[in-house]
């Protein structure tokens, strides 16, 4: 478990490379896209599209698992291990794939978030502020009903005619308790 568990991390980590790579430079994709299709086909030089990078699931998953096929046969043929004939390599192969997928949407969705952020930075500057200038606002409008409120309650108490003051003894007496 531990092994798989450190295949797994390490797929995700290529994943994240894939992708990045990619979102830089797609140069392998276009040149496999002139080679393959006819000049009609081709893609346009402005599409930023690649194995992994703006990709569909299934196209990308194809990629993938090839990818990591190919990889697992050039092992199994040209090395001692076994990849594809015992239950730990194909767990392997199964977790390097997975792991790798994994990796390239982690990655799509810093790469977009990093978009995000720096796209509304300016707007998210003026909405803080916009927010600091209301909560003043709101402060300001709080001290001033509080300072309302307090009147009112001192000159209510003030126009309260003084009952006469009794001593406790006298007032038990009143009562009869005494």
């Amino acid at each position: 478990m531990g092994i798989e568990l450190v295949i797994f991390i390490a797929a995700i980590l290529f994943g994240i490379f894939l992708y990045w790579r990619e979102s830089n430079s797609n140069s392998v994709y276009r040149f496999l896209n002139k080679i393959v299709n006819s000049k009609e086909l081709q893609m346009k030089a402005d599409n930023p599209k690649g194995f992994v990078y703006k990709q569909a699931l299934l196209p990308r998953i194809i990629f993938i698992v090839s990818l990591v096929m190919i990889a697992a046969l050039v092992v199994e043929f040209l090395t001692p291990l076994a990849v594809f004939s015992s239950y730990n390599g194909i767990s392997a192969f199964a977790s390097f794939a997975v792991g790798t997928l994994i990796g390239t949407y982690l990655a799509n969705f810093v790469i977009k978030t990093t978009e995000v952020v720096e796209e509304k930075s300016d707007s998210l500057g003026e909405m803080v502020d916009g927010a600091v200038e209301k909560g003043k606002d709101f402060i300001e409008d709080l001290k001033t009903k509080d300072k309302e409120v307090v009147e009112d309650v001192k000159e209510e108490i003030k126009s309260q005619p003084e009952a006469e003051k009794q001593s406790a003894r006298d007032r038990l007496k009143d009562k009869g308790l005494m």
